[in-house]
């Protein structure tokens, strides 16, 4: 497993309901968040890859929540590079306050290997290389 890479960030406003709890399907977004700041924090954005021809589509994801983010809570998120394989690999994430540690979420997706027309690339290509060494 690679080590974590944590992101820091603030639940804004537009991301909680009228009581001030985060929408949960911003947990997802977060994930999000954390990947692209995981793979910018070791040299490749998703830009390069998708100049490069090589997409990263979410084909599978879930999300176990703990605790709520509240409006204005600094949160933490955490992304690892877990399971690779041929043609797919995931993230694994946790989310947690800042200030105390609190656990809000976890999770994963699982993302497909494909090109510019969305077909599967299966096997060796240069993105599933460069994930799977951080992975190591």
């Amino acid at each position: 497993m690679s080590s974590e890479h944590p992101f820091t960030t603030r639940v804004r406003y537009g991301d909680t309901d009228c009581m001030g709890v985060a929408y949960y399907a911003n947990y997802l977004y977060w994930f999000e968040v954390g990947r692209t700041e995981f793979c910018r924090a070791h040299g490749k954005s998703y830009a390069d890859w998708e100049e490069a021809g090589i997409f990263l589509p979410v084909v599978e994801a879930r999300c176990r929540y703990k605790h709520p983010a509240r409006y204005e809570d600094e949160i933490t998120i955490y992304t690892r590079v877990g399971e690779v394989k041929a043609s797919s690999v995931v993230f694994e994430y946790r989310i947690e306050r800042t200030s105390d540690g609190k656990p809000l979420a976890s999770g994963w997706t699982r993302h497909a290997f494909v090109d510019g027309s969305g077909k599967l690339l299966k096997g060796d290509n240069p993105m599933r290389r460069w994930i799977a060494e951080l992975g190591a």
